[in-house]
């Protein structure tokens, strides 16, 4: 049983057969703080403060309640408690132990039939199932306490720390208060505030309220005992940090970016604190080290015991000997104060984790963004190990880098009013929408960083967790009263409100308890399309040339759910199925679509179900190297989408699917896929023609490139509304905007103007390290295969093709250009460009394949520009028989003696363009 459906049920238990909780009389309770996976709210009030709860601890359970009287005054409820709290495995007798300071409560139960021993405190050798005690009475038998709960036990306890923490104002109540040495280990804590007592219905469900997304302590002190004779964070050097995302209720930024990303984070986690930075290189750093000492004895608590010190870490375990504290080189172990350890392993997780919640201090250092690129498609927030650990203690390592550099210190007294912190906004946003509440100029600002965040922080799917169900809940309450906006390109969403809105939407809906129910207020217009059923497709794959998408013509509306039938051949093999060809994620201030409008699913079942809030069209996507041939898929329900494939499509076949009412249409030829708006081929008669044109520009990039003519992968363009940069880019596929489309399909056009644009990113996909020279030539050496394409194939001259490769602009750049110094800095795009035509039209479009050949077949090249530039010179002057030194420095070229010197034995290019200048 999930541990979500394991609450759900103990709610049930808990509260069965009440319907109303009357709190308002005398006792004021106090507000209780839930962390962790396992607690969860018994009893809400309408702001959000939970007064009654329940949690999990080892193999025990706890029942925590926010006032003494409460014992007597829910007769019922406290006897659900104590069966509950018995646990499932106990004998059918349930023996209580009780605190004296609770009689009149083990009177009641007395005459209710239960076991009851009162005692004047816990100890090991008493023999019940539940122990029953007020939370001012446990201080003596902490340990005991713990222990039993940890190994089945039952415990109900009750109490309010607010008078308690008047009476100590300078103490710790989350720490101090005698309750919480108990209660805060199963994630419940008795807080210093008020609870206010309303008529409270019991619910059929687990009660979660937008008002209680709050972080719920203030964290000044701990920010002026860790911050003590530290002014600034120098994280200039010593490795580039990942972002951390502080989520919990009980966790705080402590370094931050002047944007607010933070790279250093506090925690309270059960009994015990927990620091995170975000690259272990920084743990040694002299330039920490007054921080090191403070935070060093913040997580031992004046404990003065043992800091163990992973092995791997020696530059810190010299740093932090130096504390006045004990070091050890060592693994985790139990008897330590406080554990510092990297973020790469999850070994000795669960007792790491139970170390924590029993008082224990860690300190945590390492980054998750080179993980996350080396794993792509993985999801951080669930697969990397040291989140595992780090989640359920309210912070998480992204993928995202953080900026290194000097950066200020908080001011203690200032940090927790202005501090970016995302549940504290949320709560803000939240009363926004529903409440009308007024944001201030500076939340307004944080909002696009907040949906960005809330978008990771659900990727976290921890069902489990009362934090994190609260926080779906909350979103769920929001987008079912303002909707989400839609965004396109003749309205696109500008305001932060609304950008929060479009980010969260489609994460919201992957997660929420009733998608069905929310889908209408995401998706407002979304007319029904005729759909075929049992949709079978042959799959052929080949994939030599890397990860490849494989084309079904099917699509799903926004919404749709529908199951497919998968071959076992491709079970848990890397294969996936994509809904959305429109991949890219868009990090804009202006949107004309959401961040994110493709889903991929891991294969791993042989029936599997699919479906995206933003529909799409439907692929398989096949991992590198592997070969299926004629392995069967049958799709259940799904819209056909208008689907040309070359050699396969029929003149009468494409009569009627050209007609098909998906939006998006696909035409597949020999090396290539167009991914363009239906609109822009509804009256495409002739795609035979269209197929021939790319058959021929795709043979023109292969033989420029001299590669064979058959691509290892064919090449794909997608249209969408907005794409993440640029008016196209390069990748696979190429990104384009859907108004370029129409010309992809343009016969005519193409062999009369040109397609510089997309034959420019197509050339982008030939480009190779081991002959380009970033960042000059990254936008020129690309051209080459425009400059080819236009003449060799389409018949476009070079002049008509591009305004900018005109005699009168090549010569204007030039000119510039000399007159400059022949600054390589200064070598931009259309100048560099002019240089490789000068050597094209002196030696000829063979000249450049048989160099791009010769590349093939060599190995070893330089890593910088200048040792790369050299063997350019060396390539081409050996291909073409001279000497084009003088050529190369004439451009500025950092030509070497040596360079000079081996090819001193070809005759020199004594009349190159470039003469007059060298």
């Amino acid at each position: 049983m999930s541990a979500h459906c394991q609450h759900k049920e103990a709610y049930l238990s808990l509260m069965r057969g009440l319907r109303e909780l009357d709190l308002r009389g005398p006792s004021v309770p106090s507000k209780l703080v839930l962390i962790g996976d396992h607690a969860f709210p018994l009893a809400m009030n309408t702001r959000g403060q939970v007064l009654m709860a329940a949690s999990l601890y080892g193999l025990g359970r706890m029942v925590v309640l926010g006032h003494e009287a409460y014992l007597t005054a829910f007769p019922a409820l406290v006897e659900n408690a104590l069966t509950w709290l018995r646990g499932d495995t106990r004998s059918e007798n349930l023996s209580l132990g009780i605190h004296q300071g609770c009689k009149s409560v083990a009177n009641n139960l007395s005459r209710a039939g239960f076991q009851v021993q009162v005692t004047g405190g816990f100890h090991p050798n008493l023999d019940v199932s539940v122990y029953v005690s007020d939370a001012y009475s446990v201080a003596p038998d902490v340990k005991g306490l713990v222990e039993f709960v940890k190994a089945g036990g039952g415990m109900l306890i009750a109490g309010q720390a607010w008078s308690w923490a008047q009476q100590h104002p300078k103490e710790n109540t989350l720490l101090g208060f005698p309750g919480n040495k108990v209660s805060a280990v199963a994630g419940i804590y008795f807080s210093e505030h008020y609870g206010e007592v309303q008529y409270l219905p019991v619910y059929p469900q687990i009660p979660y309220s937008w008002p209680g997304v709050t972080i719920d302590k203030d964290f000044t002190d701990d920010l002026e005992f860790l911050l003590r004779g530290v002014s600034e964070f120098n994280i200039d050097s010593g490795g580039l940090p990942s972002e951390v995302l502080v989520h919990g209720p009980l966790s705080f930024p402590i370094g931050t970016t002047p944007e607010g990303q933070a790279f250093l984070a506090g925690s309270y986690y059960g009994q015990g604190r927990v620091i995170v930075i975000t690259h272990e290189g920084f743990l040694g750093r002299n330039e920490m080290a007054p921080f090191w000492n403070n935070a060093l004895h913040w997580l031992d608590e004046g404990r003065k015991g043992t800091i163990g010190v992973l092995p791997c870490l020696g530059n810190a375990f010299s740093l932090f000997s130096q504390t006045g504290l004990t070091c050890e080189k060592t693994d985790f172990k139990k008897n330590l104060s406080v554990f510092v350890c990297t973020a790469y392993s999850d070994k000795n997780a669960e007792e790491i984790q139970n170390f924590v919640a029993e008082g224990g201090g860690l300190l945590i250092g390492g980054h998750a963004w080179y993980w996350a690129q080396s794993h792509p498609g993985k999801n951080p927030m669930t697969d990397y190990k040291a989140n595992n650990l780090l989640n359920t203690m309210g912070l998480s390592l992204l993928g995202s880098t953080v900026a290194t550099g000097c950066f200020k210190a908080p001011d203690p007294s200032q940090a927790c009013r202005d501090n970016y912190h995302f549940r504290d906004l949320l709560r803000c946003f939240a009363g926004h929408v529903i409440q009308d509440e007024k944001l201030s100029a500076q939340q307004e600002a944080c909002l696009q960083r907040l949906g960005k965040d809330c978008a990771t922080y659900l990727h976290m799917k921890a069902y489990n967790c009362c934090s994190y169900t609260q926080v779906v809940s909350t979103l769920t309450d929001v987008l079912m009263k303002s909707g989400m906006p839609e965004a396109c390109e003749s309205c696109p969403v500008r305001n932060p409100k609304d950008h929060l809105l479009l980010t969260v939407g489609a994460e919201v809906y992957k997660v929420c308890s009733n998608p069905e129910a929310l889908l209408p207020y995401l998706i407002k217009d979304n007319p029904a399309m005729p759909v075929v059923y049992n949709h079978q497709i042959k799959i052929h794959a080949n994939t030599a040339g890397g990860e490849e998408w494989l084309s079904t013509g099917l699509y799903l509306s926004p919404g749709m759910k529908t199951y497919m039938a998968l071959p076992t051949e491709i079970l848990n093999k890397g294969w996936k199925v994509q809904v959305g060809c429109q991949t890219d994620y868009l990090n804009a201030k202006e949107l004309k679509r959401a961040p994110c409008v493709h889903e991929c699913f891991p294969i791993a079942t042989e029936m599997m179900q699919v479906c995206n809030l933003w529909g799409g069209l439907i692929y398989l996507v096949a991992p590198p190297n592997t070969q299926v041939k004629g392995a069967e898929v049958t799709v259940q329900i799904s819209v056909l989408a208008p689907y040309y494939k070359s050699g396969v499509t029929t003149p009468t076949d494409w009569a009627s699917a050209r007609a098909s009412p998906a939006p998006w249409a696909e035409l597949e030829f020999d090396n290539i896929i167009l991914t363009v708006p239906s609109d822009a081929i509804r009256g495409l008669e002739r795609p035979d023609e269209v197929a021939a044109l790319w058959d021929d520009i795709m043979r023109g990039i292969a033989d420029l490139a001299s590669v064979p003519h058959k691509f290892p992968r064919k090449e794909r363009f997608v249209a969408d509304v907005q794409i993440s940069h640029g008016w196209m880019h390069a990748g696979y596929p190429v990104m384009m905007y859907s108004s370029v489309a129409p010309e992809l399909v343009d016969t005519k056009a193409a062999r009369s103007k040109g397609l510089w644009g997309p034959i420019h990113e197509l050339g982008h996909n030939q480009q190779r390290g081991c002959w380009e020279f970033p960042p000059h030539t990254t936008e020129c050496t690309c051209n080459l295969w425009s400059v080819y394409v236009s003449e060799e194939v389409l018949g476009v001259h070079r002049t008509k093709a591009h305004p900018n490769v005109t005699p009168e602009q090549r010569a204007r750049g030039r000119e510039e250009y000399i007159k400059g110094g022949k600054d390589l800095k200064s070598w931009s795009m259309w100048v560099a460009l002019d240089m490789y035509l000068q050597l094209q039209e002196a030696f000829g479009w063979e000249a450049f394949k048989k160099v791009f050949a010769a590349y093939h077949t060599m190995s070893n090249f330089p890593g910088d520009n200048k040792g790369k530039m050299n063997l350019y010179a060396q390539t081409f002057s050996n291909t073409v028989g001279k000497n084009l030194c003088g050529f190369f420095k004439a451009w500025g070229w950092p030509i070497e003696p040596t360079t000079e010197e081996e090819l001193r034995s070809l005759p020199p290019w004594g009349d190159h363009p470039m003469v007059q200048h060298q």
